[in-house]
């Protein structure tokens, strides 16, 4: 006669809840899918947000509680080209620009994936120069204000706390495309000489990486990052 087997007490290898999140941990597994370069940077992306979200809230309390008018945006930011006075024109275009960097930054991210390294690489580059020229636009659009007497202590046609608001948000957010700019052109130089796909990767720590390029990836986020907040500033600060 055969005799019924008696089912076995689960194994520690077969141990699941918080049991085995403490095990994967303990033995030094990757709990996530997602690499920890892409994961810090998901952090530092987490960080800024919270950063840009009180600066802009700020701003808006000054905005709202301030007894001083408050310069119209339309005319503060009006270019006069061919003598007729255009509102937000130059805000207008410094917007498109970088909502097409962002275009040519996901095509990169996407030719990395497809090991078309030249190309990825062709086009971080071309995303950094759209950085480029956003800022020099951004360094033009300063040097107008500063001349029309609106300093960051001061403001000759209204509200002090307009200059201080603007030379902040705009100049910590310029900040942040200038280093994207130098962050993308090295990545780009890296990717055109062949240094990724010299890298081994481990491909139980981050699934599918496309070849050794997560690295775009990893700067399109900060790319795409820096682009979702000019949007943001554009609604609050130059259309309200």
């Amino acid at each position: 006669m055969s005799q019924t087997r008696q089912p076995q007490a689960p194994t520690l290898a077969a141990s699941s809840g918080w049991t085995g999140v403490v095990k994967d941990y303990a033995s030094d597994k990757a709990a996530f899918q997602v690499s920890a370069n892409k994961t810090m940077m998901w952090i530092f992306l987490l960080s800024d947000t919270f950063i840009f979200g009180c600066f802009l809230v700020g701003y808006m309390s000054v905005r709202m509680t301030t007894t001083e008018n408050w310069p119209l945006p339309s005319e503060v930011f009006a270019l006069t080209i061919g003598g007729h006075s255009i509102p937000l024109i130059l805000i207008a275009i410094m917007t498109f620009v970088l909502i097409t960097s962002s275009g040519t930054m996901a095509m990169a991210v996407n030719c990395g994936y497809q090991r078309k390294r030249f190309t990825a690489a062709l086009l971080m580059l071309v995303t950094a120069l759209l950085g480029v020229t956003f800022v020099s636009m951004q360094a033009f659009e300063w040097s107008k204000l500063i001349a029309e007497g609106i300093r960051p202590w001061g403001n000759a046609e209204g509200a002090s706390q307009f200059g201080a608001a603007f030379f902040m948000i705009t100049g910590f957010h310029g900040l942040h495309v200038s280093v994207g700019v130098i962050y993308l052109t090295t990545v780009a130089i890296r990717v055109a000489l062949g240094k990724y796909e010299k890298k081994q990767v481990d491909p139980q720590a981050a699934g599918v990486q496309g070849g050794r390029y997560e690295i775009i990836e990893i700067a399109g986020l900060y790319w795409h990052f820096v682009d979702l907040v000019w949007v943001f500033i554009f609604a609050f600060f130059y259309l309200w």
